[in-house]
C-alpha cells in the first residue's frame, strides 16, 4: 500500500561544504521546502523536492571550522542571494539508489542538476511516522560563474572546486 508523506521544513535542513570546510548551514525554520514523498513497503516509489534558500539570512548560517570558507566568499552570490532548486523528475534504480533531478538555481543562472536521494528509515514520534531521508549532489561552481579567490590557511588559492550540497529531509505521514 502506498503512503505520501510531506516535507516537514522544521526538521529540515541543508549544508553546503566545499572541501573540509562547513560554508553555510541553512535550516528549514527560516527558508522554504516544499515536497512529497511515496513509499511502498519502505521503498521510494515517487518524490518531489523543491526548496529555496536565503544564503544572506544570517540565523542559519553556520561558521565553518577553519572560518576560511564563506558563501560571502562568493560575492556575486551576496547580489542574488537566493539559491532554489525544484526537481522535475524521480529516478529510482533500486530500493537503496535513487536520483532527483531539477533545475538548480544560483546566481539568477539555472543548471540541471541531479542529487542522489538515500532513504535513511522511519521513525515513529509522539504516534507520527517519520521518514528520514539525505540528498547530496556535488555542484561544480564554475557551471554558475562562481569565482572563489579567498585565500586558504596555506596562502594559496581555491578556485575550480566543487561544492557539496547535503540535504537532510523530514517527511511525516
Amino acid at each position: 500500500m502506498n503512503t505520501i508523506g510531506t516535507i516537514d521544513s522544521s526538521q529540515s535542513d541543508i549544508l553546503i561544504k566545499m572541501q573540509r570546510s562547513i560554508v553555510a548551514y541553512l535550516a528549514g525554520t527560516r527558508n522554504k521546502f516544499n515536497g512529497f514523498v511515496e513509499m511502498n513497503n519502505e521503498e521510494i516509489e515517487k518524490a518531489s523536492l523543491e526548496f529555496s534558500l536565503n544564503i544572506n539570512d544570517d540565523k542559519t548560517k553556520l561558521k565553518s571550522k577553519n572560518h576560511q570558507l564563506k558563501l560571502t566568499d562568493f560575492p556575486e552570490i551576496q547580489e542574488n542571494p537566493i539559491i532554489s532548486f525544484k526537481s522535475t523528475s524521480f529516478q529510482k534504480v533500486n530500493k537503496h539508489i535513487n536520483f532527483l533531478r531539477g533545475n538548480l538555481t544560483i546566481k539568477n543562472v539555472t543548471k540541471v542538476v541531479e542529487l542522489d536521494t538515500e532513504f535513511l528509515g522511519i521513525k515513529a514520534q509522539n504516534g507520527v511516522n517519520k521518514a528520514l531521508f539525505e540528498v547530496t549532489g556535488d555542484i561544480n561552481q564554475n557551471d554558475f560563474d562562481l569565482a572563489l579567490t579567498s585565500n586558504t590557511h596555506k596562502g594559496m588559492k581555491t578556485k575550480g572546486k566543487n561544492i557539496k550540497l547535503i540535504a537532510n529531509l523530514e517527511f511525516t505521514f
